[in-house]
């Protein structure tokens, strides 16, 4: 392509409503643009480049046996009501109606539409296993749409889902979807963990996240040596690391605290450390409300204590249901003398804390000297806590876990019967017998993996593509194309790379030198090759390679300037 007759925007400055590296690079090099909250128009540079990602997911998915499919975006919903999901997904799903009054989902995910399509057609043990897969456009009504495409309304998903006759053969499917999902990280140039990781409103009950890491990352993930990696609302916390204090057990004594509520301010009244508070926090799960103890320098984990509890809805209780419950206004609620009868839960971290402080469940009240066992019980003992710097390793029990930022890119699933016990999704097996298939569920952010690059590979002229992702391989950038001697070179440089199919920009702009580089590395354009008048006198061009800017330019002579691209394109080759 003639950089003259390519549309490549390129702004000098971001918008000031761009909050990311990705985004302004994005919108700078003329990849994308905004057109309104959380939507982008995806210009011919950046389709180019998301083309190139998409070909390494296909390949990396016909080597599992993927089979490509197109599922519709607007879904009905009558499957959503089969699987429960159109009353819980949340105010997250699009729903729209057609002008009969029916309605439908903008699809944020596919696992309803897919698990249908299967049970149409799979009826034998013999058709198992199978593994379909889309790219497609999904729809999500953020609350709060940012960071350009990393968190939009609307966005490009490879979503895949399995079919399984046995466990078994899910696992070991998911064994061989996870090294691909691997592959895919590295070709794309990532460094990357893959964690454990909650379910959330997919489901399912084991599921893995791969995480760029990069500090901008949205999420924070806790990892250790010895391989044991989990996205922070996954991350376990042990129960035998909490000692018991040899201390003597006393009596509970309710003390005064006026308008003292929080554990920062009652650890200061009573000059006590937060470790021995019991802090209790109303929740209501499915409509009842429970009572939630964690030790007051650590925080629940919701994504834990919805899972350990089974609840499909958990939100915080409001200030009147507090008081029905406690008796008591915002800020002193304890397990001791509850005035209505509540299911309990309780974290490991509390149960061994001995002459503990709670609230009293009366206003502006505490009690002192409160132990378990022997004041109060929970009906429910887990890990419900938020993991935190300091924490031990749950697998080694050994070291303690580091902590890095991370970008999600991609989440897999094993779903189990979530979806086709709840649209009866049956194959019969070798005796006859109707049998729930057993599904694994796959998805990677397509768009999410262009924002995630740039995050990881910038500097401050640009982005800097991985080889295998870049729109365009090299640009060669004749120093002054209206000399004829270097628009000659140029232009056969360019003619015999497009013959080997390599992907060249050729900068014919009547511009100076300096912009044509500016525009090139903003781009992140891998290898560039200049002409300039001083160089060719001797037969030469400039090649120089974006990833090492450092190191400067080579001198190649113009006739293996070809060659040399050649040779360095195959280190990249799968």
């Amino acid at each position: 392509m003639y950089f003259s007759k390519a549309f490549i925007p390129t702004l000098k400055e971001a918008p000031s409503d761009m909050d990311n590296i990705s985004a302004k690079l994005m919108v700078r090099s003329g990849m994308v643009k905004k057109l309104g909250s959380g939507l982008f128009e995806i210009l011919p540079l950046g389709l180019k480049t998301l083309e190139n990602v998409m070909t390494v997911i296909r390949e990396e998915m016909a080597s599992i046996d993927g089979q490509e499919v197109k599922l519709p975006l607007l879904l009905p919903k009558e499957l959503w009501i089969e699987t429960g999901r159109w009353n819980v997904y949340g105010k997250e799903l699009f729903r729209i109606k057609d002008r009969k009054n029916a309605e439908f989902a903008l699809a944020p995910t596919h696992e309803e539409a897919i698990t249908d399509l299967a049970r149409s057609f799979i009826r034998s043990y013999k058709q198992l296993p199978v593994m379909l897969y889309q790219f497609g456009i999904k729809f999500r009504d953020e609350i709060r749409p940012r960071f350009g495409v990393m968190r939009a309304r609307e966005f490009i998903m490879k979503d895949a889902y399995s079919f399984h006759a046995t466990e078994a053969d899910l696992e070991e499917y998911y064994k061989k979807v996870y090294a691909a999902y691997e592959r895919i990280c590295k070709r794309c140039g990532f460094k990357f963990r893959a964690v454990e990781a909650a379910a959330g409103a997919i489901g399912g009950n084991f599921s893995h996240e791969f995480m760029v890491l990069a500090d901008t990352g949205e999420e924070e993930i806790a990892w250790c040596n010895c391989g044991y990696g989990a996205n922070s609302e996954k991350a376990e916390c042990l129960e035998d690391i909490y000692e018991k204090s040899n201390e003597q057990v006393l009596d509970m004594q309710e003390i005064s605290t006026p308008n003292v509520g929080t554990i920062e301010d009652v650890s200061k009244f009573l000059n006590s450390s937060a470790q021995k508070f019991i802090k209790t926090i109303i929740y209501v799960a499915d409509g009842n409300p429970i009572a939630v103890l964690v030790r007051g320098d650590y925080e629940i984990n919701e994504i834990k204590l919805q899972s350990v509890i089974g609840c499909s809805e958990l939100e915080l209780a409001t200030p009147e249901i507090i008081m029905e419950v406690t008796g008591a206004k915002v800020g002193f609620a304890g397990p001791v003398n509850l005035k209505k009868k509540i299911k309990i839960y309780a974290d490991y971290s509390v149960v061994n804390i001995v002459n503990g402080v709670i609230g009293a469940n009366k206003d502006d009240m505490h009690i002192k000297n409160v132990n378990y066992n022997k004041d109060y019980k929970a009906d429910v003992v887990a890990d419900l806590r938020k993991v935190v710097h300091g924490d031990v390793c749950p697998r080694c029990k050994k070291e303690k876990l580091q902590f890095s930022r991370g970008i999600e890119i991609g989440h897999i699933f094993k779903l189990g019967t979530k979806y086709s016990k709840s649209m009866k999704a049956t194959y019969l097996d070798a005796n006859g017998k109707e049998n729930l298939m057993i599904m694994g569920c796959y998805g990677i952010g397509v768009t999410r993996i262009l924002a995630a690059t740039i995050e990881q590979s910038y500097d401050e002229n640009g982005i800097i593509w991985p080889v295998p992702l870049a729109a365009y391989k090299v640009s060669i950038i004749p120093v002054d194309f209206n000399n004829e001697q270097i628009k000659e070179t140029a232009e056969a440089i360019y003619k015999e790379l497009r013959a080997l199919k390599i992907d060249v920009l050729l900068d014919d702009r009547d511009e100076r030198a300096g912009i044509k580089f500016k525009d090139a590395d903003l781009i992140g354009i891998p290898f560039r090759i200049t002409i300039g008048e001083k160089n060719l006198k001797n037969g030469n061009v400039e090649f120089k390679n974006r990833k090492d800017d450092k190191s400067g330019a080579q001198i190649v002579k113009k006739e293996e300037i070809v060659s040399k691209i050649v040779e360095e394109l195959k280190k990249y080759e799968v």
